[in-house]
């Protein structure tokens, strides 16, 4: 089996130093099971391709110690050539310190999100191309699966369950190995190992940061402990936890010291009275509130009749119950409760519940996302949502001098990721409107002041 990895990030041979292995050089490594080879089929400043071919020894997997169960008697099997939980074991081992996410010649780039290619020439999918997608594409990849007849002189016996994929993303490479060391074994529903209580422990390990809001996590959880309750209830009860993030009663401080900065401005009431200005100016009919919070602009959509369909979403389960609270959901009866509701979801993952809306509102949420995110969350709303209109505000850092009490070169809220300039803004809004389709206009929000614009940017996608 092989799985490769290319960048077209300059200069590509950095590749090297990320997996810390020589361009120059072919590795190898003995493996329990057989050994692994790493080398690079091609290494030029444009582009990188670094290879791990590993070669299993399918006589060892049915006699002595390095027998797996399940494998049966015969030594006729695929798991020499199918990607499968043992190159999960070979990436552990051949490419640790780049599952890490440690550099010591490139700390910087170690945590970037860069440009990556990553191909398995033949991935076990049980559940077929769906599942396959279920998988990756909420993580933001882009993916090519080159589906193969079980043979080509008898079509009536359909697919065969392996295919060739290729996953393209601009993700961190740790992510990236992260996620091939999880979902590999996961898509393939076998391990060649036996499955005890330490396994839940790797799965947290190499799920962080992603595994608790994803829409699959349950069936994510169940095949990679081969299906063994106990270690499926213990990971999910985990997971739950620790993973979703809910804000504390700091980060709640936080919000309420950011709202009292703004408020003498007055420009709460300003965004949402701007939002729903360019949403009425849409005709919108079905809204989307993405990262509603506590629901303040649920309430002003509510309280307008010509919006028939109103749904918030937020990753903070907190926050979700709070909006139903405030909005009295659960007293609700007949139409009204199915006009406004509020689920629980993030927005860096596909989730097919987002689609057929005419518009969607993103109120003051992207500088809350990490900046490796933003590629993820843009394909979510203007390639899988994709609503008729956008209406996205975000801060702009230039007025930040204008608020009194806040110091030189902070942020208005402790968890901003960014805050960006208005020519930073309009860069990432033109880019992202001319790759799916949109046009954009971009409208200030609150008073201008010379120099220093308005405290608030808006912008409006409106699609081709």
């Amino acid at each position: 089996m092989i799985l490769q990895i290319t960048t077209t990030h300059l200069p590509a041979t950095d590749l090297g130093y990320l997996l810390h292995k020589n361009p120059s050089k072919v590795q190898s490594f003995e493996l329990p099971f057989g050994r692994a080879h790493v080398f690079y089929p091609e290494a030029t400043p444009e582009r990188c391709t670094a290879a791990l071919l590993l070669d299993v020894d399918p006589v060892g997997l049915v006699r002595g110690r390095g027998r797996a169960p399940g494998t049966g008697e015969e030594y006729v099997t695929d798991r020499p050539y199918v990607a499968s939980s043992f190159l999960s074991v070979a990436m552990a081992r051949v490419f640790g310190s780049a599952l890490a996410g440690t550099s010591r010649e490139r700390p910087d780039l170690a945590g970037a999100a860069i440009p990556l290619e990553a191909r398995l020439a033949a991935l076990p999918c049980r559940g077929g191309e769906p599942v396959l997608r279920r998988l990756f594409e909420p993580l933001g990849y882009g993916l090519s699966v080159d589906a193969r007849e079980r043979d080509e002189k008898f079509p009536d016996w359909g697919t065969s369950p392996v295919a060739g994929v290729t996953l393209r993303g601009t993700v961190r490479l740790r992510d990236l190995l992260a996620h091939l060391y999880v979902l590999v074994p996961v898509l393939d529903d076998e391990k060649h190992y036996w499955v005890a209580e330490d396994e839940v422990a790797k799965l947290l390990r190499r799920g962080a940061g992603w595994l608790a809001a994803h829409p699959e996590r349950e069936l994510i959880t169940e095949r990679y402990l081969k299906h063994r309750r106990r270690l499926v209830r213990l990971a999910l009860a985990r997971l739950v936890d620790e993973g979703v993030p809910d804000p504390d009663e700091e980060a709640e401080a936080r919000s309420r010291a950011e709202e009292a900065l703004e408020e003498r401005v007055g420009l709460g009431e300003q965004r949402v009275g701007a939002v729903l200005a360019a949403l009425r100016e849409a005709r919108a009919r079905s809204v989307l509130d993405l990262g509603c919070g506590e629901g303040r602009l649920l309430r002003a959509l509510r309280e307008d009749r010509r919006f028939e369909r109103i749904v918030g979403v937020d990753v903070s389960w907190r926050a979700v119950e709070v909006a139903r609270e405030r909005l009295h959901l659960d007293r609700a009866r007949g139409p009204q409760r199915e006009r406004v509701q509020v689920w629980h979801g993030s927005l860096t993952y596909r989730d097919r519940r987002l689609e057929g809306f005419d518009a969607a509102a993103v109120v003051e949420v992207i500088e809350h996302l990490e900046p490796h995110r933003l590629e993820a969350f843009a394909r979510v709303l203007f390639e899988c949502a994709r609503p008729g209109t956008v209406a996205l505000t975000t801060p702009n850092r230039e007025y930040n001098a204008l608020f009194l009490g806040l110091p030189p070169g902070r942020l208005r809220h402790g968890d901003h990721r960014f805050e960006w300039t208005r020519a930073e803004f309009e860069a990432w809004a033109r880019a992202a409107a001319a790759r799916f389709g949109y046009s954009v206009r971009f409208l200030p929000v609150g008073q201008e002041a010379p120099g220093a614009g308005a405290p608030t940017q808006m912008g409006v996608f409106v699609r081709g």
